[in-house]
């Protein structure tokens, strides 16, 4: 683990590959899974604001999900998600060409809010845990629905730091970016060794 600010990073977000596949996969991290995305508190709100936005977007079974569930929901009285259609997709996944998308995310891309999507989402394959003393372990999430996303990562030679540039960005910062990359660059020396 590398230690960057207030975080805990696994080695294995800079040794390892991925870029997401889509046409290999279809979107199955939206589609997939036993709870819907993980929610982060300031995130609830932002999800009550930018609904009446976001609904046109979605699907007619997402909105009546929504509509019975609530725009997030409790996860086993942990952790806030966002609500599933009959426990399978998240209620805001949309379909594109029969790839699951993400509708909050649409309706960002197409200027009508400033949210782009849950940055848990956002983040994937990294899942973020929270530890004692306010420290975050980001850790490598290795799911079977994203082979694809791992052999094209190893084919183009793409860590996952640098595929998730953005999305690690937006979380944590630039400064703290810039620390990631030099990090990298001297566990990458080392391994050279």
């Amino acid at each position: 683990m590398l230690a960057i600010q207030s975080t805990l990073v696994s080695e294995e977000i800079i040794e390892k590959h991925f870029v997401c596949d889509l046409n290999a996969c279809k979107g199955a991290c939206c589609v997939k899974g036993d709870y819907g995305a993980p929610l982060e508190d300031d995130e609830l709100k932002l999800l009550e604001k930018n609904y009446p936005k976001v609904k046109p977007y979605l699907t007619e079974a997402g909105v009546k999900a929504i509509e019975k569930q609530g725009k997030y929901v409790l996860y086993e009285g942990k952790e806030w998600v966002t609500p599933l259609i009959s426990g399978k997709e998240c209620a805001y996944t949309i379909f594109d060409k029969g790839i699951a998308k993400c509708g909050i995310e649409k309706a960002y891309f197409d200027g009508k809010i400033t949210f782009r999507k849950p940055v848990s989402c956002h983040l994937y394959p990294i899942r973020i845990n929270k530890m004692k003393n306010s420290v975050e372990a980001i850790n490598y999430d290795r799911w079977s629905i994203c082979k694809p996303a791992c052999k094209l990562g190893d084919s183009l030679k793409v860590p996952i730091y640098k595929f998730l540039k953005d999305s690690l960005t937006r979380k944590f910062g630039e400064e703290w970016y810039r620390e990631l990359e030099v990090a990298a660059e001297e566990l990458q020396k080392q391994s050279a060794k």
